[in-house]
């Protein structure tokens, strides 16, 4: 019975999501893309132009609207597990960020350019024990930032999404002398009972 009824409240949540609607009025791939929509209007990360690495991109949302903004003479790379159909001017790569071969192949879209931003959506499949998630949320993240500090130009910026918890705060305390700006976000796309947020550091230090 706790299965079916799960079940039930997720098909309604997700027929009351305004976003999803939204999202798919729009022509959006997925709900989340109004999320970084936001964290854009606020911060400015994309630019025309702008090289753009997109870890864990499937569906494509976030890859797609980036596309959009970084034009013709921009690049992004959409990185997940999972596949993301072909999208106009997206790149990508399938496969687990963990692996060696993936960070490799990243590295070789890239070539001798640095990345203008690094973005994270990554989060674990969750089995709603927290002691259980939320170090593989931070794992994420922390592949995540490793990347970022490795590939990014000097003043390129990085949006990771993080979970309040063990680990949050020793994260932001080991990026903060890497970047000029850190700011933790939670745009009105999250849902308000998810401990989900987040981390915008820009301007990434010599």
């Amino acid at each position: 019975m706790t299965r079916r009824r799960d079940r039930r409240h997720w098909r309604r949540r997700q027929g009351d999501d305004p976003y999803l609607a939204r999202a798919r009025a729009e022509g959006w791939r997925s709900r989340s893309v109004y999320k970084l929509i936001e964290i854009q209007r606020r911060e400015r990360l994309l630019r025309p132009g702008a090289t753009v690495i997109d870890l864990g991109a499937a569906p494509g949302g976030w890859s797609q609207y980036a596309a959009s903004l970084v034009g013709d003479k921009g690049r992004v790379l959409a990185v997940d597990l999972l596949p993301v159909d072909g999208l106009a001017g997206v790149d990508r790569i399938q496969g687990d960020f963990g692996d060696e071969s993936v960070l490799e192949a990243v590295e070789n879209w890239l070539g001798d350019g640095p990345a203008d931003l690094v973005m994270s959506d990554m989060a674990p499949n969750i089995t709603g024990i927290r002691a259980v998630d939320q170090p593989r949320a931070m794992l994420l993240a922390e592949l995540a930032a490793e990347l970022a500090l490795k590939t990014l130009r000097p003043g390129g910026a990085f949006v990771c999404k993080l979970f309040h918890g063990e680990g949050f705060d020793e994260y932001l305390r080991a990026l903060r002398p890497e970047f000029e700006r850190l700011r933790v976000r939670k745009p009105a796309a999250s849902r308000p009972e998810s401990r989900e947020t987040y981390l915008v550091a820009t301007a990434r230090k010599l």
